[in-house]
C-alpha cells in the first residue's frame, strides 16, 4: 500500500516537473505579453490626458516601467526622442528602429499595436516587445527582455524541484503513518478471519473507532459469535443424532439378536415336544410307562419354555422402565432364609453343603420382591454351578455406605473374557450344562437390569476356588 501510494506520488511530481518545465515560460510570455498591453493602455490614457514628455507624468511612466520590468521608449516621426525609461537609450533606440522596419516590412501599420518577440543584433539577447503609434508623430515602444522570464523559468523549477523532493519524503512519512493507521485493523481482522476458518472464534477485533474499518471488525465479532453458537447447536444436534443413530442400531441389533437368541431357545424343546408328541401319536411303545415318560419329557420342555417366556416378560418390563421399583424396609437376612429353604430340596438331591453364619437381622432399603429375585438368580446359578466340594457360601457384611449380599460356590472359574458379558441375555459361558439343568442365559439379565434400576452396585469376582456373585443395597438403621 505504502509502495503503490509512493508511486503515485512520485509520478505526479515528475508529471508536474515536466509540464513546468514544457509550458512555465510559454506562460510566463503569455503573462508578459498581456502586461505590455496594459502598460501600453495605461500610456494611451496618460496621452489622452496630455503631453506624454510633461514632466508631471514622471511618476506614473516609471511606476509602468518599474512594475512590469519594461524599458520605454516614445520617438517622434523625425527621429526624436521624447522620452525614455532606459540607461542604455541607444540599445533601445537600435530596438526600435529594427521594430519600425519589421512593423511597416510585414504588413502590420494597420493594427493599433504590435507585438513580437526580437533579438538584439549586437547583444543577442531576446526581447519581448510592443509598438504603437499613439499619434500622427509620435510612437511608442516598449521592451522587455526574455532572458528574465527564462531565468525565472529555471529559478522556480529548480524551486520545485526542492519542493517536490521535500513533498515527496515528508508526504512518503505520512502516507506510512496512514497505511499503517488503516493496514493494521485490517491485518488484524485478516488474522481473525483466518482463526475462524480453524474454527478458533476467542480472537477479537480490540483496535475500536467509529470509521468503516471498525464497523467490519465489530461485524467480524459479531459474525464470529454467531458462527460460533451456531456450531455449538449445530454439533449439539450432531452428537444427538448419532447418539439417536447409535441407539437405532444398538436396538436393532438387539432386536436381531434377541431373534436369534429365542429362536435358537426354543428351537430344542419345541423339536422335542413335537417328537415325542409325535412318538404318542404313533404309539412307538404302547406301554404305559413308555407313555408317562413321553408326557414327562413333553411337560419338562414346555414348562422350560414357559419360565423363558416369563422371565422374557420380566426383563422386558425392567429394561424398558415399565415396571415400578417399590422401595421399602426390610429384613435382608429373613429374605436370604425363605430363598435358602425354597432350594433346600435341589441342594440336597445335587449333595450341596451350604453355609449361612447371620442370625442378627439386617434392615434394608430396596424393592423387597425384585432383591428376592436377585438372590434367587445368585442361588440357582452356585446350585447348578457347584463342584468339587459342592459348598456354597452365603454372606451379608455390613458396610459404612451399606450392605453386601455375596454368593461363594466352588468349581470353575468363569473365564477373563466372558466376565462382561455373562450379564447379556441369552450369554452362556458353558452351553451344555445349561442345557442340561434348564438354563436360558436370562437370569443374570434379569439380576442387571434390577441392580441398575435400584442404581447399586454388583459383580462377579473369581477366586482360586471357586467363583462369587455379589450385590450392594442400603442399609436401614
Amino acid at each position: 500500500m505504502v509502495l503503490s501510494f509512493m508511486v503515485i506520488l512520485f509520478f505526479a511530481i515528475i508529471l508536474c516537473t515536466v509540464v513546468n518545465s514544457a509550458f512555465l515560460e510559454k506562460y510566463y510570455i503569455y503573462v508578459k505579453e498581456d502586461k505590455l498591453v496594459s502598460s501600453y493602455e495605461k500610456v494611451v490614457r496618460i496621452v489622452s490626458n496630455g503631453d506624454i514628455s510633461d514632466s508631471e507624468y514622471d511618476d506614473d511612466v516609471d511606476e509602468i516601467c518599474t512594475s512590469g520590468n519594461l524599458s520605454m521608449l516614445v520617438v517622434s516621426s523625425s527621429m526624436n526622442v521624447i522620452r525614455t525609461s532606459a540607461a542604455n537609450t541607444k540599445s533601445l533606440i537600435g530596438q526600435f528602429t529594427y521594430t519600425l522596419k519589421a512593423y511597416y516590412a510585414n504588413g502590420q501599420s494597420d493594427k493599433e499595436y504590435f507585438v513580437a518577440k526580437i533579438k538584439d543584433a549586437n547583444s543577442g539577447v531576446e526581447y519581448l516587445i510592443l509598438f504603437s503609434t499613439i499619434s500622427e508623430d509620435t510612437y511608442l515602444f516598449l521592451s522587455s527582455p526574455i532572458q528574465s522570464i527564462r531565468e525565472s523559468v529555471q529559478l522556480s523549477n529548480k524551486f520545485l524541484k526542492y519542493t517536490c523532493l521535500v513533498a515527496l519524503i515528508l508526504s512518503g512519512i505520512l502516507i506510512i503513518i496512514i497505511s499503517r493507521k488503516i493496514t493494521t485493523p485490517i491485518l488484524e481482522i485478516t488474522e481473525i478471519s483466518k482463526r475462524m476458518t480453524k474454527l478458533d472464534f476467542e480472537a477479537k477485533y480490540t483496535s475500536g473507532g467509529k470509521n468503516e474499518i471498525s464497523i467490519l471488525g465489530e461485524n467480524i465479532n459479531k459474525l464470529s459469535e454467531t458462527l460460533e453458537t451456531t456450531i455449538s447447536e449445530l454439533k449439539t444436534a450432531n452428537n444427538e443424532l448419532e447418539r439417536d443413530i447409535e441407539k437405532k442400531e444398538k436396538i436393532d441389533s438387539m432386536r436381531k439378536e434377541f431373534l436369534s437368541n429365542v429362536s435358537h431357545e426354543l428351537k430344542t424343546p419345541i423339536a422335542l415336544i413335537q417328537g415325542y408328541a409325535e412318538g404318542l401319536k404313533e404309539c412307538v411303545n404302547n406301554d404305559d410307562e413308555s407313555k408317562d415318560f413321553y408326557c414327562d419329557v413333553i411337560m419338562d420342555e414346555a414348562g422350560k419354555m414357559n419360565n423363558m417366556v416369563r422371565k422374557l416378560l420380566t426383563l422386558n418390563q425392567l429394561e424398558f422402565g415399565n415396571d415400578v421399583v417399590s422401595m421399602e424396609r426390610f429384613d435382608i437376612i429373613e429374605l436370604i432364609k425363605g430363598v435358602i429353604m425354597s432350594t433346600e430340596i435341589l441342594r440336597r438331591d445335587n449333595g450341596i453343603e451350604l453355609i449361612f453364619n447371620e442370625k442378627e437381622p439386617i434392615y434394608v432399603w430396596a424393592d423387597e420382591f425384585k432383591t428376592e429375585e436377585v438372590v434367587t438368580n445368585f442361588l440357582s446359578n452356585a446350585i447348578n454351578h457347584a463342584k468339587y466340594q459342592k459348598v456354597i457360601e452365603i454372606k451379608a457384611i455390613v458396610k459404612e455406605d451399606g450392605v453386601r449380599i455375596s454368593v461363594f460356590n466352588t468349581g470353575d472359574n468363569i473365564p477373563k473374557e466372558d466376565l462382561d458379558r455373562i450379564w447379556d441375555k441369552f450369554y452362556k459361558v458353558d452351553k451344555a450344562r445349561t442345557r442340561e439343568y434348564g438354563g436360558s442365559g436370562i437370569g443374570l439379565s434379569i439380576v442387571k437390569a434390577i441392580m441398575d434400576s435400584f442404581h447399586k452396585d454388583f459383580g462377579v469376582i473369581n477366586y482360586e476356588n471357586g467363583v462369587e456373585f455379589y450385590f450392594e443395597l442400603d442399609c436401614s438403621v
